[in-house]
This record gives C-alpha cells, structure tokens and sequence, in this order.
C-alpha cells in the first residue's frame, strides 16, 4: 500500500510543493489536485501505465473515458488534431474555467484515456495549483474526479484522502473548491455543439457566446463524456430526492423511512422545508445556487459519514446551475 502524503500549500512552499508533485508525476505516480470544480486525479497522459493506475485507484470502468488537464495551448496541439471555430470561441471566452471541449484526438492520445474513442475530452482548469502543477510538468495530465468511482465527487483533500488513502502517491490541498460541481462537457465535432455533461458553465452563458446547443446527446455522442454512463455522485445511505418546497412530499418520506426504523438524514435549501424539522442529521443549504453547489458534496459525505441509512435531498429550480445540481441529485438518487 502507498504511503499517501498530503501537502497544505498554504503552509509550505508552494513551489517546492509543485516541483514535488512533479516528480511524482515524472515517475509514473499519482498526484491529486485542486480545481475551481473539484478535486482531480491526476497522471502522466502520455504514461499508460500510469494511467492504468488511476482506474485501479478508482475502480473506474474502462469504458469511461477521462478528460485530459492542460494548461497551455500548446499541450492543446499534442492532444487535439483540430479545434473547430466555434471550440476555439468557447475557449478563448471560457478558459481557464469549468469547460471542457470534446475534440477530435491526436495519435499521441492512446485508446485508454478515451475509452476507445476517436475523440478527447479536454479542460483548462481555472486553478493557480493546477496551472502551475501542469505548466511545471510540461505536459497534459489526465484528471478526474479524484474519489471512488460512484461516490460523491471530492471538494476537499479530506474528500480525497478518505476515500483514496494508500492508492494515490500525493495530495497538494488548495483548500476547498469554489464552483463544488465538475465542468460543463461540450462537444463540438459536431453542428450544433451538444452540452453532453451538465456543469459549473451553464447553457446560458454558452449560448450566448456561440448559440443555440444541445443538451444530452444520444448514444454513441453521450459516451464521449464521463458521468454519463454509470452511477455517480451517490452516497453510501439511500439517496430520495423530493421536489423543491414540496412540504408534503418531504414530511411523507421522512415518516415512511422512520417508520422503518432507518436513521434518515436530510438536506434542504427552502425556508419552508428549512422549519420542517431539526436535529444532528439535518442540514440547510444556502438558497443561492452557486454557494448551494459548492457545499452539496461536502454536505453529502458528512451525513454518509455519520452514518445515515437514508437521505432524503430537497431539489432546487431547474436552471441555470440548478440544471446542474439536479442533474447530479438525479444521478445520485439512481
């Protein structure tokens, strides 16, 4: 097992920090990182074994496929064989940022990061660590989620290290993230662009930069996203999500549950829910969406680990990132 080793970079060096990182990475090792979205897992592109690494580190499924870190555009010409027009307009406008760009690949880019696919999902992370771990290494890195496969995305190194102690070499911790939900997945091979994974850039802004898109390709478009195809996002306790306000629904499953004799926790974002009920397993989320997310993962796990059987999620209107947010309570509730 890996003795995994966690760097505050707000209490050490932080350029020694990184030039450590790096030799983790140089050696075949795995670093995770902060992002502006969450935490990633992060390994050499261009070392297969390395990225053999991270789906034994996180269970993940071979046919997920990963995105791919850079922090340059240069590491973009390795990575990408062509950027369309409207791609290159996304990402002058949009990074570094919570977007990433589905992209036909280079020949560099082998069949394991893509899932055999012949197209690479790529993102410029808004993140001083990230771009600096990146821009040191000299290379594009693969970054996913750095969690369990299926569990709640990570937010904090703490996330991390709870869930990926002794599989992964080194954590650098940037403190918590601040959008707390993972990018917005765009492909634009093809007319009109398909927003395939919902994320922290909403449609809204998208559209108003290059116009009308899609969202949710069908198969095979939607595989060339992760987190399109398997469970995730979901806690450990049963996850029932109840609508927005809705005082009756969310009275009637927490007596169903307790009727069962489950020790149900629940999580709230409406002042009318909000006087429902109190107690060690109850917990209100701001009603601005953008704090709401940021915290959603965070207080996921923290209730999952004190052991609740069910969970029981108020949504939240369906636009903007809140389209993100149910997307994830969806995903999460199964």
């Amino acid at each position: 097992m890996i003795e995994t080793k966690i760097l505050q970079i707000a209490s050490v060096d932080a350029d020694a920090a990184i030039e450590t990182a790096v030799q983790v990475l140089k050696r075949g090792g795995l670093v995770a990182f902060p992002t502006e979205t969450v935490y990633g897992l992060g390994a050499d592109v261009l070392n297969l074994e390395a990225v053999k690494k991270v789906f034994e580190a996180k269970g993940r499924p071979s046919d997920n496929p990963f995105i791919v870190h850079i922090a340059t555009y240069r590491q973009l010409e390795d990575i990408a064989d062509e950027v369309p027009e409207k791609g290159k307009i996304l990402a002058e406008t949009f990074w570094p940022g919570p977007l990433t760009l589905v992209l036909k690949r280079t020949i560099l880019i082998s069949d394991l990061v893509t899932a055999d696919l012949d197209t690479v999902a790529v993102r410029m992370p808004n993140h001083p660590v990230a771009l600096a771990l990146i821009k040191a290494f000299g290379e594009g890195i693969v970054g996913p989620s750095a969690n369990l496969s299926g569990r709640p995305s990570p937010t904090t190194a703490q996330h991390v290290y709870d869930d990926l102690r002794g599989s992964v070499d080194l954590i650098l911790d940037g403190g918590p993230t601040q959008i707390g939900v993972e990018s917005t997945v765009v492909d634009v091979t093809v007319e009109p662009p398909v927003i395939l994974r919902l994320g922290g850039l909403t449609q809204e802004r998208i559209e108003e930069v290059i116009g009308s898109v899609q969202v949710g390709g069908s198969e095979p478009l939607s595989h060339r996203s992760p987190g399109t195809r398997h469970r995730h996002y979901a806690p450990r306790a049963k996850a029932v999500l109840v609508n927005h306000q809705d005082v009756e629904g969310f009275t009637a499953a927490l007596q169903h549950y307790r009727q069962q004799g489950k020790n149900v926790g629940c999580i709230v974002n409406s002042p009318l829910l909000a006087k429902v009920e109190t107690g060690v397993f109850f917990r209100v989320l701001p009603s601005s969406i953008d704090i709401l997310a940021r915290y959603l993962f965070s207080t996921i796990r923290e209730l999952d680990a004190l052991g609740v059987d069910v969970l029981i999620i108020e949504g939240v209107e369906e636009q903007g990132l809140g389209a993100t947010v149910m997307d994830r309570l969806r995903r999460a509730a199964g």
